[in-house]
């Protein structure tokens, strides 16, 4: 049951380390506190190393790209993969200019993130090395439907296997998918759009539900002790699964967010309604609501 991960995130409550984009960096921290895990903010190259060594997972985020930040997503990147950290990238707007785009395909190719989150044209854009996007909203072409399903799942586990990442594609039907299984996903609401860093809150969630399914005991901020962290000896299936209960999670607390609002009340409230809908999300209200199938 999926549901379990959310108890493991607040049992494990590993210890997030986000190099993420100055726009949503605020409700990244608020949304990874909500699921009881812990955020630090890190972008500079002389202390990303240290700080990511006492953490459980690391969240990289393009969004706001700089020289100062790239430097430290290597450092960092490089230094959790050798302690075996789970790293995720969220490719935010690759497609969209040169920096975006070879910035992404370095990481993937130096680092070898664990987990890859984005929408659909920023995936495409990684697979195949080159692309556009407009902004950081997914091309109306490139949108996971019920027609192109079948063409859209088998695109995810071709891109897992080449990569070994574990796959999230989100939309208005999320794909996340390793290379052999892959949850289709149908919660969430369209006015979750209209809310700035949504899909930065997501990743910021995700690596806190991925850590958890790895770390053996909650962090203890030693430095010298890397035993807690398995991400070796991981089961994909279950990092895979991990990750499906993050964008479900995500995805039903935009639902669940939805119908607190009142009618005098917009997207700024709406944002902080999906934080407390996370906050008071548990296994229980979670298999009620989740909405998936698995292919």
């Amino acid at each position: 049951m999926l549901g379990k991960h959310i108890n493991l995130v607040r049992e494990k409550q590993p210890l997030i380390h986000n190099i993420t984009n100055y726009v949503t960096v605020n409700d990244v921290a608020n949304i990874i506190l909500a699921i009881g895990a812990s955020p630090i903010m890190s972008d500079e190259p002389d202390d990303v190393g240290e700080i990511t060594s006492i953490c459980n997972g690391l969240n990289i985020n393009i969004g706001t790209l700089n020289k100062r930040s790239i430097e430290a997503m290597f450092v960092a990147g490089k230094r959790a993969k050798e302690l075996g950290h789970v790293v995720l990238l969220d490719p935010v707007g690759a497609g969209a200019s040169s920096l975006r785009t070879d910035t992404a395909l370095r990481i993937l190719d130096e680092i070898h993130p664990d987990i890859i989150r984005g929408n659909i044209s920023e995936i495409k854009t990684l697979a195949l090395g080159q692309g556009s996007t407009k902004g950081v909203d997914a091309d109306i072409a490139d949108t996971v439907t019920d027609d192109n399903l079948d063409s859209a799942v088998a695109f995810a586990k071709a891109f897992s296997k080449k990569t070994g990442s574990v796959i999230a594609i989100t939309g208005a039907i999320d794909l996340v998918s390793d290379a052999n299984t892959c949850y289709v996903i149908r919660n969430g609401h369209p006015a979750m759009s209209k809310i700035t860093g949504t899909g930065c809150q997501l990743s910021g969630l995700t690596c806190a539900f991925a850590a958890a399914s790895i770390v053996t005991s909650p962090v203890d901020n030693n430095l010298d002790d890397a035993s807690s962290f398995a991400m070796d000896s991981c089961d994909k299936s279950e990092l895979t699964a991990s990750v499906a209960a993050a964008v479900i999670t995500m995805g039903l607390a935009g639902e669940i967010g939805y119908t607190h609002l009142a009618p005098y009340e917009g997207n700024s409230t709406y944002r902080n309604r999906i934080i407390d809908a996370i906050y008071h999300m548990d296994s229980e209200t979670f298999e009620k609501g989740a909405r998936y199938e698995i292919k």
